[in-house]
Protein backbone atom coordinates (compact mmCIF):
# COMPACT_ATOMS: atom_id res chain seq x y z
CA UNK A 1 0.00 0.00 0.00
CA UNK A 2 2.95 2.39 1.19
CA UNK A 3 4.60 2.02 -2.07
CA UNK A 4 1.91 2.45 -4.14
CA UNK A 5 1.47 5.80 -2.78
CA UNK A 6 4.67 6.57 -3.09
CA UNK A 7 4.48 5.92 -6.85
CA UNK A 8 1.39 7.82 -7.47
CA UNK A 9 2.93 10.76 -5.30
CA UNK A 10 6.43 10.59 -7.89
CA UNK A 11 3.96 10.15 -10.43
CA UNK A 12 2.10 13.63 -9.76
CA UNK A 13 5.51 15.26 -9.80
CA UNK A 14 7.04 13.94 -12.98
CA UNK A 15 3.56 15.05 -14.64
CA UNK A 16 3.93 18.48 -12.98
CA UNK A 17 7.61 18.75 -14.20
CA UNK A 18 6.82 17.92 -17.67
CA UNK A 19 3.75 20.03 -17.89
CA UNK A 20 5.46 22.95 -16.49
CA UNK A 21 8.84 22.26 -18.87
CA UNK A 22 6.15 22.53 -22.13
CA UNK A 23 4.74 25.97 -20.62
CA UNK A 24 7.87 27.57 -19.85
CA UNK A 25 9.60 31.05 -20.99
CA UNK A 26 11.12 31.01 -17.77
CA UNK A 27 13.58 28.83 -16.43
CA UNK A 28 13.63 26.59 -13.32
CA UNK A 29 14.98 27.56 -10.16
CA UNK A 30 16.75 24.99 -8.04
CA UNK A 31 18.42 24.56 -5.01
CA UNK A 32 19.06 21.65 -2.38
CA UNK A 33 19.91 20.58 1.07
CA UNK A 34 21.23 17.24 2.90
CA UNK A 35 21.11 17.08 6.62
CA UNK A 36 22.91 14.78 8.83
CA UNK A 37 21.52 14.08 12.36
CA UNK A 38 22.95 12.07 15.13
CA UNK A 39 20.38 12.11 18.31
CA UNK A 40 21.84 11.24 21.97
CA UNK A 41 20.05 9.48 24.19
CA UNK A 42 20.29 9.97 28.07
CA UNK A 43 18.63 7.15 29.49
CA UNK A 44 18.28 3.70 28.80
CA UNK A 45 14.52 3.31 26.72
CA UNK A 46 11.82 2.32 28.73
CA UNK A 47 9.51 -0.32 26.95
CA UNK A 48 10.85 -3.78 25.53
CA UNK A 49 12.45 -4.40 22.15
CA UNK A 50 13.33 -0.80 21.75
CA UNK A 51 16.93 0.12 20.63
CA UNK A 52 19.11 1.04 23.63
CA UNK A 53 22.16 2.65 21.74
CA UNK A 54 22.85 6.01 23.03
CA UNK A 55 23.09 7.31 19.56
CA UNK A 56 20.72 7.58 16.37
CA UNK A 57 21.95 8.44 13.17
CA UNK A 58 20.15 9.95 10.63
CA UNK A 59 20.23 11.60 7.09
CA UNK A 60 17.92 13.64 5.19
CA UNK A 61 18.10 15.75 1.74
CA UNK A 62 15.82 17.62 -0.50
CA UNK A 63 15.45 19.58 -3.77
CA UNK A 64 13.71 22.54 -4.26
CA UNK A 65 12.73 22.71 -7.93
CA UNK A 66 10.29 26.18 -8.79
CA UNK A 67 9.04 27.90 -11.68
CA UNK A 68 7.79 31.04 -12.40
CA UNK A 69 5.66 32.47 -15.59
CA UNK A 70 3.78 35.37 -16.14
CA UNK A 71 0.84 34.05 -15.14
CA UNK A 72 1.65 30.80 -13.45
CA UNK A 73 4.07 28.91 -11.12
CA UNK A 74 4.42 25.93 -10.36
CA UNK A 75 7.25 23.64 -7.29
CA UNK A 76 8.07 20.57 -6.28
CA UNK A 77 10.00 19.37 -3.25
CA UNK A 78 11.16 16.10 -2.53
CA UNK A 79 12.10 14.98 0.62
CA UNK A 80 14.13 11.50 1.71
CA UNK A 81 15.23 10.84 5.20
CA UNK A 82 17.22 7.67 6.41
CA UNK A 83 17.05 6.55 9.99
CA UNK A 84 19.56 3.98 10.73
CA UNK A 85 17.61 2.52 14.06
CA UNK A 86 14.01 2.80 13.10
CA UNK A 87 12.73 1.85 9.77
CA UNK A 88 9.44 3.85 10.38
CA UNK A 89 11.39 7.15 10.68
CA UNK A 90 12.78 6.43 7.47
CA UNK A 91 10.64 8.45 4.81
CA UNK A 92 9.75 9.46 1.26
CA UNK A 93 7.70 12.12 0.98
CA UNK A 94 6.59 15.46 -1.44
CA UNK A 95 6.37 18.32 -0.02
CA UNK A 96 5.32 20.37 -2.98
CA UNK A 97 4.54 19.10 -5.84
CA UNK A 98 1.98 21.66 -7.81
CA UNK A 99 0.60 24.36 -10.80
CA UNK A 100 -0.72 27.34 -9.68
CA UNK A 101 -2.41 29.49 -11.78
CA UNK A 102 -1.94 33.34 -10.39
CA UNK A 103 -4.59 35.90 -11.53
CA UNK A 104 -5.50 39.34 -10.07
CA UNK A 105 -8.28 38.72 -7.38
CA UNK A 106 -7.43 34.91 -7.27
CA UNK A 107 -5.25 32.12 -7.24
CA UNK A 108 -6.06 28.18 -7.79
CA UNK A 109 -3.30 25.58 -7.14
CA UNK A 110 -2.88 22.29 -7.95
CA UNK A 111 -1.31 19.50 -6.53
CA UNK A 112 0.82 18.80 -3.33
CA UNK A 113 1.37 21.72 -0.90
CA UNK A 114 2.06 22.36 2.72
CA UNK A 115 -0.28 24.91 4.48
CA UNK A 116 0.43 26.45 7.73
CA UNK A 117 -2.19 28.04 9.97
CA UNK A 118 -1.41 29.90 13.10
CA UNK A 119 0.40 32.00 15.54
CA UNK A 120 1.38 30.29 18.97
CA UNK A 121 4.18 29.04 19.90
CA UNK A 122 3.99 26.07 22.01
CA UNK A 123 0.87 24.43 20.32
CA UNK A 124 -0.76 24.80 16.97
CA UNK A 125 -4.61 24.09 17.42
CA UNK A 126 -5.73 25.09 14.21
CA UNK A 127 -3.10 23.84 12.02
CA UNK A 128 -4.85 20.83 10.32
CA UNK A 129 -4.87 20.84 6.88
CA UNK A 130 -1.07 18.93 6.41
CA UNK A 131 -0.88 15.49 8.38
CA UNK A 132 1.84 15.98 10.56
CA UNK A 133 5.32 13.75 10.54
CA UNK A 134 5.24 12.64 14.30
CA UNK A 135 8.75 10.53 13.57
CA UNK A 136 10.84 13.91 12.45
CA UNK A 137 10.64 15.61 16.02
CA UNK A 138 8.46 16.14 19.23
CA UNK A 139 7.23 19.21 18.18
CA UNK A 140 4.35 18.37 15.81
CA UNK A 141 5.85 21.41 13.36
CA UNK A 142 6.96 18.78 10.39
CA UNK A 143 4.66 18.20 8.28
CA UNK A 144 3.74 15.51 5.04
CA UNK A 145 2.99 17.08 2.04
CA UNK A 146 -1.20 17.22 1.36
CA UNK A 147 -2.83 16.63 -2.01
CA UNK A 148 -5.02 19.49 -2.82
CA UNK A 149 -7.06 21.60 -5.06
CA UNK A 150 -6.90 25.51 -3.44
CA UNK A 151 -8.50 28.42 -4.61
CA UNK A 152 -7.80 31.82 -2.63
CA UNK A 153 -9.92 34.62 -3.57
CA UNK A 154 -8.54 38.05 -2.27
CA UNK A 155 -11.53 40.89 -1.47
CA UNK A 156 -10.79 44.34 0.25
CA UNK A 157 -12.55 42.58 3.35
CA UNK A 158 -10.30 39.66 3.35
CA UNK A 159 -8.80 36.63 1.99
CA UNK A 160 -10.82 33.59 1.42
CA UNK A 161 -9.19 30.10 0.89
CA UNK A 162 -11.20 26.54 -0.13
CA UNK A 163 -9.86 23.67 -0.05
CA UNK A 164 -10.52 20.02 -1.46
CA UNK A 165 -8.55 17.45 -0.17
CA UNK A 166 -9.16 14.22 -2.19
CA UNK A 167 -6.77 12.27 -0.35
CA UNK A 168 -5.21 11.22 3.84
CA UNK A 169 -2.43 10.69 4.46
CA UNK A 170 -1.63 8.65 7.79
CA UNK A 171 0.52 10.07 10.09
CA UNK A 172 4.18 8.57 11.16
CA UNK A 173 4.76 7.02 14.38
CA UNK A 174 8.24 5.11 15.92
CA UNK A 175 8.78 1.51 15.00
CA UNK A 176 9.00 -0.82 17.29
CA UNK A 177 12.63 -0.13 17.96
CA UNK A 178 12.43 3.60 17.64
CA UNK A 179 12.47 5.88 20.84
CA UNK A 180 9.56 8.28 21.68
CA UNK A 181 7.25 5.55 21.29
CA UNK A 182 4.11 3.94 23.10
CA UNK A 183 4.17 1.22 25.35
CA UNK A 184 3.02 -0.60 22.78
CA UNK A 185 3.92 -0.60 18.97
CA UNK A 186 1.99 1.67 16.71
CA UNK A 187 0.53 -1.11 13.89
CA UNK A 188 0.71 1.85 11.18
CA UNK A 189 -0.08 -1.26 8.23
CA UNK A 190 -3.83 -1.37 9.94
CA UNK A 191 -4.98 2.12 10.07
CA UNK A 192 -9.29 1.57 10.75
CA UNK A 193 -11.46 4.50 9.79
CA UNK A 194 -15.03 5.80 10.40
CA UNK A 195 -15.22 6.49 6.76
CA UNK A 196 -15.92 3.87 4.62
CA UNK A 197 -13.92 5.52 1.76
CA UNK A 198 -10.87 5.15 4.48
CA UNK A 199 -8.09 7.21 2.95
CA UNK A 200 -10.15 8.56 -0.10
CA UNK A 201 -12.55 10.61 1.74
CA UNK A 202 -12.74 13.61 0.74
CA UNK A 203 -12.34 16.46 3.16
CA UNK A 204 -13.38 20.06 2.51
CA UNK A 205 -11.79 23.34 4.79
CA UNK A 206 -12.43 27.05 4.57
CA UNK A 207 -10.16 29.74 5.82
CA UNK A 208 -10.89 33.90 6.25
CA UNK A 209 -8.21 36.18 7.53
CA UNK A 210 -7.89 39.67 7.38
CA UNK A 211 -5.96 42.45 9.78
CA UNK A 212 -8.39 45.03 10.91
CA UNK A 213 -5.50 47.53 12.53
CA UNK A 214 -3.24 46.16 14.87
CA UNK A 215 -5.08 42.68 14.79
CA UNK A 216 -4.68 40.04 12.35
CA UNK A 217 -7.91 37.04 12.53
CA UNK A 218 -8.25 33.76 11.42
CA UNK A 219 -11.54 31.63 11.13
CA UNK A 220 -11.51 28.29 10.01
CA UNK A 221 -13.97 25.66 8.90
CA UNK A 222 -12.64 21.89 8.27
CA UNK A 223 -14.97 18.58 7.78
CA UNK A 224 -13.35 15.69 7.27
CA UNK A 225 -10.85 13.16 8.13
CA UNK A 226 -9.02 13.72 11.92
CA UNK A 227 -5.19 14.18 11.71
CA UNK A 228 -5.04 12.94 14.92
CA UNK A 229 -5.91 9.07 15.47
CA UNK A 230 -7.02 7.43 18.74
CA UNK A 231 -4.86 4.63 19.29
CA UNK A 232 -6.79 1.21 20.50
CA UNK A 233 -5.23 -2.22 21.45
CA UNK A 234 -5.87 -5.13 18.44
CA UNK A 235 -7.45 -8.59 19.33
CA UNK A 236 -4.37 -9.98 20.85
CA UNK A 237 -2.67 -6.73 22.69
CA UNK A 238 0.50 -6.56 20.86
CA UNK A 239 0.20 -3.56 18.85
CA UNK A 240 -2.22 -0.10 19.01
CA UNK A 241 -4.24 0.45 16.30
CA UNK A 242 -4.60 3.92 14.94
CA UNK A 243 -8.29 4.86 14.35
CA UNK A 244 -9.28 8.33 12.04
CA UNK A 245 -12.98 9.61 13.07
CA UNK A 246 -14.48 12.06 10.94
CA UNK A 247 -14.60 15.17 12.30
CA UNK A 248 -16.11 18.44 12.35
CA UNK A 249 -13.49 21.75 13.47
CA UNK A 250 -14.20 25.11 13.68
CA UNK A 251 -11.03 27.64 14.66
CA UNK A 252 -10.49 31.08 15.78
CA UNK A 253 -6.82 32.76 15.59
CA UNK A 254 -5.76 36.13 16.67
CA UNK A 255 -2.90 38.29 16.81
CA UNK A 256 -2.68 41.77 18.16
CA UNK A 257 0.43 43.72 17.85
CA UNK A 258 1.42 46.60 19.67
CA UNK A 259 4.78 47.94 19.45
CA UNK A 260 6.97 45.57 21.60
CA UNK A 261 4.21 43.23 22.63
CA UNK A 262 2.61 40.10 20.61
CA UNK A 263 -0.62 38.91 21.74
CA UNK A 264 -1.65 35.70 20.52
CA UNK A 265 -4.81 33.61 20.39
CA UNK A 266 -5.65 30.15 18.54
CA UNK A 267 -9.13 28.00 20.17
CA UNK A 268 -11.22 25.66 18.47
CA UNK A 269 -14.19 23.77 18.93
CA UNK A 270 -14.35 20.29 17.64
CA UNK A 271 -16.89 17.84 17.66
CA UNK A 272 -17.22 14.07 16.54
CA UNK A 273 -19.75 10.98 16.16
CA UNK A 274 -19.74 10.92 19.87
CA UNK A 275 -18.14 13.74 21.53
CA UNK A 276 -16.83 17.46 21.36
CA UNK A 277 -14.58 19.55 23.17
CA UNK A 278 -12.92 22.95 23.32
CA UNK A 279 -9.52 24.20 23.40
CA UNK A 280 -7.31 27.07 23.40
CA UNK A 281 -3.75 28.42 23.93
CA UNK A 282 -3.08 32.16 24.65
CA UNK A 283 -0.31 34.73 25.54
CA UNK A 284 2.29 37.23 25.21
CA UNK A 285 5.59 37.48 23.41
CA UNK A 286 7.42 40.77 24.70
CA UNK A 287 10.85 41.94 22.61
CA UNK A 288 13.64 43.49 24.23
CA UNK A 289 15.40 44.92 21.79
CA UNK A 290 19.30 45.79 21.49
CA UNK A 291 19.88 44.67 25.40
CA UNK A 292 22.44 46.76 26.90
CA UNK A 293 23.09 48.34 23.09
CA UNK A 294 24.32 45.29 21.68
CA UNK A 295 22.69 44.03 18.52
CA UNK A 296 20.40 41.38 20.67
CA UNK A 297 16.96 41.36 21.05
CA UNK A 298 15.32 39.31 24.07
CA UNK A 299 11.76 38.06 23.39
CA UNK A 300 10.03 36.82 26.57
CA UNK A 301 6.89 34.34 26.03
CA UNK A 302 4.11 33.07 28.07
CA UNK A 303 1.40 31.10 26.87
CA UNK A 304 -1.39 28.70 28.79
CA UNK A 305 -2.98 25.75 27.30
CA UNK A 306 -6.41 24.25 27.76
CA UNK A 307 -7.62 21.03 25.79
CA UNK A 308 -10.84 19.48 27.01
CA UNK A 309 -10.75 16.62 25.46
CA UNK A 310 -12.13 13.57 27.10
CA UNK A 311 -9.88 10.31 27.97
CA UNK A 312 -11.13 8.40 24.85
CA UNK A 313 -9.82 11.00 22.52
CA UNK A 314 -6.64 11.17 21.05
CA UNK A 315 -3.54 11.70 23.35
CA UNK A 316 -2.36 15.36 23.27
CA UNK A 317 0.78 16.33 26.43
CA UNK A 318 -1.09 20.14 25.69
CA UNK A 319 -4.12 19.63 27.98
CA UNK A 320 -3.91 22.20 30.96
CA UNK A 321 0.12 23.61 30.95
CA UNK A 322 2.05 26.64 31.27
CA UNK A 323 4.90 27.43 28.71
CA UNK A 324 7.31 30.02 29.76
CA UNK A 325 10.11 30.72 27.26
CA UNK A 326 12.88 33.03 25.94
CA UNK A 327 14.27 33.97 22.91
CA UNK A 328 17.59 34.99 21.61
CA UNK A 329 18.57 36.65 18.63
CA UNK A 330 21.70 37.98 17.99
CA UNK A 331 21.30 39.43 14.74
CA UNK A 332 24.69 38.55 13.60
CA UNK A 333 25.97 37.90 10.26
CA UNK A 334 25.54 34.35 11.10
CA UNK A 335 21.74 34.56 12.02
CA UNK A 336 22.04 33.00 15.20
CA UNK A 337 19.54 32.54 17.60
CA UNK A 338 17.60 30.47 20.58
CA UNK A 339 14.74 29.82 21.80
CA UNK A 340 14.25 27.67 25.14
CA UNK A 341 11.43 27.09 26.85
CA UNK A 342 9.36 25.17 29.81
CA UNK A 343 5.96 23.55 29.53
CA UNK A 344 4.37 22.75 32.92
CA UNK A 345 1.33 20.99 33.64
CA UNK A 346 -0.49 22.47 36.16
CA UNK A 347 -2.09 19.74 36.99
CA UNK A 348 0.39 16.51 37.28
CA UNK A 349 3.36 18.43 37.66
CA UNK A 350 4.93 16.97 34.43
CA UNK A 351 7.72 19.38 33.09
CA UNK A 352 9.08 19.05 29.18
CA UNK A 353 12.07 21.71 28.65
CA UNK A 354 12.58 22.21 25.00
CA UNK A 355 15.83 24.36 23.84
CA UNK A 356 16.64 25.49 20.22
CA UNK A 357 19.67 26.84 18.75
CA UNK A 358 20.93 27.68 14.90
CA UNK A 359 23.71 29.53 14.02
CA UNK A 360 25.18 29.52 10.18
CA UNK A 361 28.45 28.61 9.64
CA UNK A 362 29.77 30.29 6.51
CA UNK A 363 27.54 30.81 3.54
CA UNK A 364 26.32 26.74 3.37
CA UNK A 365 26.36 25.04 6.29
CA UNK A 366 23.79 25.32 9.01
CA UNK A 367 24.09 24.05 12.86
CA UNK A 368 21.16 23.00 14.88
CA UNK A 369 21.15 22.03 18.42
CA UNK A 370 18.16 20.64 20.03
CA UNK A 371 17.21 19.40 23.60
CA UNK A 372 13.99 17.58 24.93
CA UNK A 373 13.74 17.18 28.45
CA UNK A 374 10.61 14.62 30.06
CA UNK A 375 10.58 15.23 34.12
CA UNK A 376 8.21 14.74 37.00
CA UNK A 377 6.07 11.83 35.05
CA UNK A 378 4.38 9.34 36.90
CA UNK A 379 2.38 5.80 35.70
CA UNK A 380 -0.53 6.71 34.13
CA UNK A 381 0.39 10.61 33.31
CA UNK A 382 0.86 11.57 29.62
CA UNK A 383 4.23 11.77 28.97
CA UNK A 384 5.73 9.26 31.07
CA UNK A 385 5.66 6.76 27.78
CA UNK A 386 8.55 9.29 26.65
CA UNK A 387 9.95 9.59 30.24
CA UNK A 388 13.17 8.08 29.91
CA UNK A 389 13.68 9.37 25.81
CA UNK A 390 15.25 13.00 26.97
CA UNK A 391 17.67 13.89 23.88
CA UNK A 392 20.25 16.06 22.61
CA UNK A 393 20.11 16.90 18.80
CA UNK A 394 22.81 18.07 16.24
CA UNK A 395 22.58 18.05 12.62
CA UNK A 396 24.86 19.97 10.20
CA UNK A 397 22.84 20.94 6.99
CA UNK A 398 24.55 21.61 3.95
CA UNK A 399 23.15 23.73 1.24
CA UNK A 400 23.49 24.19 -2.33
Amino acid sequence: MKSSRLKSLLSLAILLSAFVAEAGRASWEISSSIDLGMRIFMENPRWPNQDDATTQLSIAGTTELRWRGDDSRASIIPYLRYDETDDERSLADLKEAYWAKEAESYELLIGINTVFWGVTESVHLVDIINQTDGVADIDGEDKLGQPMINLEMQRDWGLIGAYLLPYFRERTFAGKEGRLRTPLPVDTDNPQYESSEEENHIDLALRYSHFVGSVDIGLSAFSGTSREPRLLPNADGSALIPVYDQIEQLGLDLQYTDDAWLWKLEAIVRETKNDSFNAAVGGFEYTFYQVADSTTDVGVLLELQYDGRAGDQPITLADNDLFAGIRLAFNDTQDTAVLAGVGYDVETSETYVNIEADRRLGDAYVLELRARIFTNADAGDTSFAIGKDDYLQVQLSRYF
